[in-house]
Formats: C-alpha cells, sequence, structure tokens
C-alpha cells in the first residue's frame, strides 16, 4: 500500500486527537508525519518535511488557513480543509473543487476525501484548485465574480462565471458554452452543475439547460417560449420551467 505523508494543522489538541483517531481506523494508508498547532509552525513543518497530504483548519488564531496559504506561495500538495463556516466559503470550496471537512468530522466522508487526495496526487490534476480557491475567497460579493473548475476528461480547467452563457446537457456529461472560447465538455451530469450554480445567477430552463441570467438578450413568448443568449443561441424554455425562468429574471434584473 502507498503511504500518504501527511501533517494535520488544528490549534485544538482535542481536534487534532480527534482527527488522528479517525484516521487510524479509516485511512490506514496515511502517515501522520506531523502535527502543528498554529499557521506558523506548520509553515515550518511543510516546508521542512514536504508533505503530500495536509489536514487544514482554517479559524486558527494570530494566523488563519488561509494565511499560511497565502505566505507558502506554491502549493505542492493536497489539502483537505477542516470547517465550521459559512455557506459562502462552503460555495468558494465548491467551485474550486477542493475536499472540506465539517465540523465534527464525519468517518465516512473523511475516507472518501482521502481516496480523491490519493487519486489528485497520482493525476497531479490538482494544480489550479488552491490558487482558484483563494481568487474565490478574495471576492467577498461572490456571484459571478467567482471562478470555477470544470472538470474534463483531461483535469479540470478554470473559468470565471462570468464567462458561462449556458449548460447543454449531453448523456452524463455537461457541454459549457462561451463567448470567446471552445465548448468544454465536463465530465459530470448537468444536474449537478444546476444544484451547484442555482445561488449565482444561474437557473434551469429546460431538461438540457441551465443558463446564465447575466448572458440573457431577449425572452420570445411561446407556450415555454425561447430565450437569446449573448453569443445569438436561443434556448427553448420549457413550459414546465417557464414561471420559475419569469421569477428569476425579475430577482436577478429587479424589475
Amino acid at each position: 500500500m502507498t503511504t500518504l505523508k501527511t501533517i494535520l494543522v488544528d490549534d485544538e489538541p482535542r481536534g487534532i486527537s480527534s482527527l488522528q483517531k479517525l484516521l487510524q481506523f479509516n485511512c490506514p494508508e496515511v502517515e501522520i508525519i506531523a502535527t502543528c498547532n498554529s499557521a506558523n509552525e506548520a509553515k515550518e513543518k511543510i516546508n521542512l518535511l514536504k508533505p503530500q497530504l495536509v489536514f487544514l483548519d482554517i479559524a486558527m488564531p494570530e494566523k488563519t488557513g488561509f494565511d499560511l496559504l497565502n505566505e507558502l506561495g506554491e502549493i505542492n500538495f493536497e489539502i483537505i480543509f477542516v470547517t465550521a463556516h459559512n455557506d459562502f466559503m462552503l460555495q468558494a470550496f465548491r467551485f474550486s473543487a477542493v475536499d472540506y471537512l465539517l465540523k465534527p468530522v464525519d468517518d465516512i466522508l473523511l475516507a472518501e476525501a482521502v481516496k480523491r487526495a490519493s487519486k489528485k496526487i497520482e493525476d497531479t490534476t490538482g494544480d489550479h484548485h488552491i490558487e482558484t480557491l483563494l481568487h474565490n475567497l478574495r471576492s467577498k460579493e461572490g456571484g459571478q465574480k467567482m471562478k470555477i473548475c470544470i472538470p474534463s476528461l483531461k483535469g479540470f480547467q478554470v473559468v470565471s462565471l462570468s464567462e458561462i452563457i449556458y449548460c447543454e446537457a449531453s448523456g452524463n456529461y455537461t457541454n459549457f458554452h462561451f463567448a470567446n472560447r471552445q465548448v468544454i465538455c465536463a465530465s459530470k451530469p448537468i444536474h449537478e452543475f444546476e444544484t451547484l450554480l442555482e445561488d449565482s445567477g444561474f437557473v434551469r430552463i429546460h431538461k438540457s439547460f441551465v443558463i446564465n441570467l447575466e448572458h440573457v438578450k431577449e425572452y420570445i413568448r411561446g407556450e415555454g417560449g425561447t430565450v437569446n443568449m449573448s453569443n445569438g443561441h436561443d434556448v427553448e424554455v420549457s413550459r414546465r420551467k417557464k414561471e420559475i425562468f419569469m421569477e428569476r429574471m425579475k430577482a436577478f434584473y429587479k424589475f
């Protein structure tokens, strides 16, 4: 079994002790090479020991987990955040495709997060995840200012939400349409992106389409109707989704 050299960072000794026990029972591949009670100590140990995986608490006195990441510069290890934070922060995590665990840590979710981290280490596909997360956290207003990691067959592509015109279902995949770039085929079904994007100015208007309300140019009445998007494409509104679409348009544009 390949081991993962791992550092635990949490200012609360009980938090570290609890996580150690959970990892011991559920994740035998994890080799804990150090535990740290502060960001400064973690910075020193990370630079010295070169871990593959770091469990990082966010809310620590003096310096937060994010302060630590900004000070480290290059991030050449995987991170699983441990947090009890608000909805905006969790949205930033989800858009960035980074793993996080809510306190108290669930053992099943812990094991799944470690498996994903191990796969990312093998595939080396996690390069842009942390910088995307830090960008999103700086975008305090959230919404269209944030970026999203779109999983493709090659790895991940990072795009601004404001660049996405609409998403189109293609079986178990989703095609992302943009104004000035090629279509990206994402390796997840459209319902997953519907859930992810619904609080950021996107709405499902048809079984096959999730649109960005910022890119709506015109609505043409009909049984369900048709929406003309900023790239000139017409997208059908299903009769069942028409009312939801109109409500979201009124809320988004305040008319």
